[in-house]
């Protein structure tokens, strides 16, 4: 028998009071000093016969080619057609490179699956050129083991998987060989870009400036950007970095928002502790489909003519819907106290997901509901 069967997690984020102390440097970055996204296409080898099929009807041509090309670089040629192997796959590899990260330094790497490989468990990435695609200028080269967060096991007829096995990572496996350099520029004001703009954070970091220097250095140009003069005094490069590590190092307190985030995929609500909901009576009901299928085996009778033995299976199929289930949310209750009730319910993600988007349509959530 199936029964449909669902885990709730619930992550309460408490939090004292609507604000919290928080230094500069957590939520804005300097105006002009932006990551740079590269990607690049390469090879995974030594897979335990998990990669991508290379029978040229039925797997991926692309990979096929690859190896081929690889291998007259060694000066092996090999024809295509006659390729079985299943320890290569093709992937995409991707980094993100600020302008900070100088010659010979080392990035992270991402690695996904291109092709119809199964998993990546195992693998070695081969050298692979990273590359933006705006400029088509060459910036990184990858290579190295892969670390993948999750694992397969494979019999003929039968699979599982925990985790996604086909995206996995190379700590530090990128060197720098190529970035543009970014320098502050003493004839034009630093501008602060919030991460998350906000009009009332905005004018707490124009305010602790000024405060801290007093004088009327930084103004607020909209919710998310920030304008900084220099002090007079400060001329070299050298000090204007000192200057801006300086700010970076304030603190203001921040307005932590009211929200409530699901993951409907994964069964998992993220709220935060300012989060209030309204009185609200709230009423669901319960539904259960099962599944069933039943062997069977006819066999004729002893010593008859013409006979045979006959096996299959009996499907059936039920829903259940059980009696509704009701609460009071007194005012202003908590996402602790919500929590509890609906987990002394037992409800499932699905139903719990259906309860938050409803008290939000009734206007009885005081948070921003966010659905992943």
């Amino acid at each position: 028998m199936k029964k449909f069967a669902f885990l709730f997690l619930v992550i309460i984020v408490s939090v004292q009071g609507v604000f919290a102390q928080t230094k500069l440097r957590d939520l804005t970055k300097v105006l002009g000093a932006n990551d740079r996204v590269i990607i690049g296409y390469g090879l995974v080898t030594g897979l335990d016969r998990t990669g991508d099929r290379t029978i040229r009807r039925q797997g991926a041509a692309f990979t096929v080619q690859s190896i081929a090309n690889m291998l007259q670089n060694f000066g092996i040629n090999v024809d295509p057609d006659l390729m079985r192997t299943r320890n290569v796959a093709a992937v995409m590899v991707t980094a993100r490179l600020t302008p900070y990260n100088a010659l010979g330094s080392n990035v992270d790497v991402t690695v996904s699956s291109l092709g119809d490989a199964t998993s990546l468990v195992g693998g070695v990435l081969l050298q692979t050129p990273l590359i933006d695609p705006e400029d088509k200028d060459y910036y990184v080269k990858a290579q190295g083991p892969l670390v993948v967060g999750g694992i397969t096991a494979e019999i003929p007829g039968s699979r599982v998987t925990q985790n996604q096995t086909l995206t996995g990572a190379v700590p530090n496996g990128g060197i720098v060989m190529s970035n543009g350099s970014f320098q502050l520029d003493r004839n034009q004001p630093l501008g602060l870009v919030l991460s998350k703009p906000s009009y009332a954070n905005a004018d707490r970091i124009a305010e602790i400036i000024n405060q801290t220097y007093s004088a009327p250095l930084a103004n607020v140009h909209n919710a998310g950007l920030i304008y900084v003069n220099w002090p007079a005094q400060l001329t070299e490069l050298s000090e204007l970095n000192r200057f801006v590590s300086q700010i970076f190092e304030l603190e203001i307190e921040t307005e932590t928002p009211a929200r409530v985030v699901i993951n409907e995929r994964t069964g998992t609500i993220v709220a935060g502790g300012t989060v209030r909901i309204a009185e609200v009576l709230v009423s669901h009901g319960n539904i259960r489909i099962a599944t069933q299928e039943t062997p069977f085996v006819s066999q004729p009778a002893p010593l008859s003519v013409g006979g045979e033995t006959i096996s299959g299976n009996i499907s059936s199929a039920s829903i259940t819907e059980g009696p509704n289930k009701t609460f009071v949310l007194e005012p202003n209750t908590n996402v602790t106290s919500l929590a509890a009730a609906l987990n002394t319910l037992g409800l499932s993600p699905r139903d719990i997901i259906a309860i938050f988007q409803a008290i939000h349509q009734a206007g009885a959530l005081k948070a921003e509901l966010v659905i992943m």
